[in-house]
């Protein structure tokens, strides 16, 4: 069985790096490169990019009422979002530093490269600085609790667990107290060795 599993988790990590490879092949086709960490278009591109912006006031003018009417409630997420991203800290540099886990990289989870697109305006540039900051604070909460929950309890739930973290994979079957046993000290070696950056 455990080896079924690993070849499963092989083979994940194969679709992922042609997915990589094609997402990569969609950027060359799109006609830009990455250079120290920024977009760069190619100019005829660019250009384009500049003529297809629509002003700030005619995407005002063409916006619902009640789209409008709904930002207060969309943009009042950032203060659990910072209180969350604080208390990671926070939580990290005490309990992490205890148990000898390396903390995890915050810059990993976050990227604001669409300030680089020339066809938003500013208030689309704002919305997707909101977007990265909210779902970079909520990916790196996620990662904070799949390492905590790699040194704590690495079992696997009765029943399938919806979108599990990449370490799920890992921990130990549902049920199996010897393997539990066996594998915990194995499990919080390996949580406390530090990731590779994705950067």
């Amino acid at each position: 069985m455990a080896a079924d599993t690993g070849s499963i988790v092989e083979r994940i990590r194969q679709l992922q790096a042609e997915l990589d490879a094609e997402i990569a092949r969609r950027s060359a086709d799109l006609r830009f490169g990455v250079e120290k960490g920024r977009a760069i278009f190619e100019e005829e591109v660019a250009r384009r990019h500049r003529e297809l912006k629509i002003s700030l006031w005619r995407y005002v003018r063409q916006s619902n009422i009640l789209v409008i009417l709904t930002a207060p409630f969309i943009y009042m997420l950032v203060i659990p979002f910072a209180l969350l991203d604080l208390f990671l800290f926070v939580y990290q540099a005490v309990c992490f530093r205890v148990y000898g886990i390396p903390r995890v990289r915050r810059s990993d989870y976050f990227e604001f490269d669409r300030r680089y697109l020339a066809y938003l305006n500013l208030i689309e540039k704002l919305n997707c600085a909101y977007c990265s900051y909210g779902n970079g604070v909520i990916a790196y909460a996620r990662e904070v609790g799949s390492v905590t929950e790699q040194y704590w309890c690495p079992i696997k739930h009765a029943r399938r667990t919806q979108d599990a973290h990449a370490r799920y994979l890992s921990f130990v079957d549902f049920g199996d107290a010897d393997a539990y046993l066996e594998k915990l000290p194995k499990l919080r070696e390996e949580a406390r060795v530090p990731p590779a950056s994705t950067r």
